[in-house]
């Protein structure tokens, strides 16, 4: 980019967060941009940034992830997944291709507290599955999807 940053993460999420050193990881797209995903390890809470490699492009912040580096979510490592508290999109890093599965209702999620409103995930690029609690219910949503 010919400059140097320097940004801190509270900075950018406006948050006090405690990234797990043993829950990082970081995908690097050639010159164009690279992907770093963290949990918080005071709550487990996932992230996820994608910094572009140009002065044009903003940085993209997710605050609301769901993380390979969680036990009961297990996410493709060609993918991203997030959710907004409606339904849940996964992005592949590479391509940039997205899918999504809807909740079809609207979950009021403290990503603080992830686990008493999202049990476990499982991510691929061709099948969405999760555990939701939807209105004092846990309910196991499945959806089989096709990136574009």
């Amino acid at each position: 980019m010919g400059i140097n940053k320097k940004m801190s993460i509270t900075d950018l999420f406006g948050t006090v967060i405690k990234m797990n050193k043993d829950a990082v990881d970081c995908f690097i797209k050639d010159t164009s941009y690279a992907w770093l995903s963290f949990n918080d390890c005071s709550n487990g809470r996932g992230f996820l940034l994608k910094i572009p490699f140009n002065k044009r492009d903003n940085i993209s912040k997710k605050s609301s992830a769901l993380t390979g580096h969680d036990p009961k979510y297990s996410i493709d490592k060609s993918l991203i997944a997030y959710s907004d508290r409606g339904n849940l999109f996964v992005e592949d890093k590479a391509t940039g291709k997205q899918a999504m599965m809807t909740f079809k209702e609207r979950v009021e999620i403290d990503y603080n507290n992830i686990h008493q409103f999202i049990d476990s995930v499982n991510v691929t690029p061709t099948r969405i599955w999760a555990k939701v609690k939807i209105k004092d219910e846990w309910k196991e949503l499945e959806k089989k999807i096709e990136l574009k």
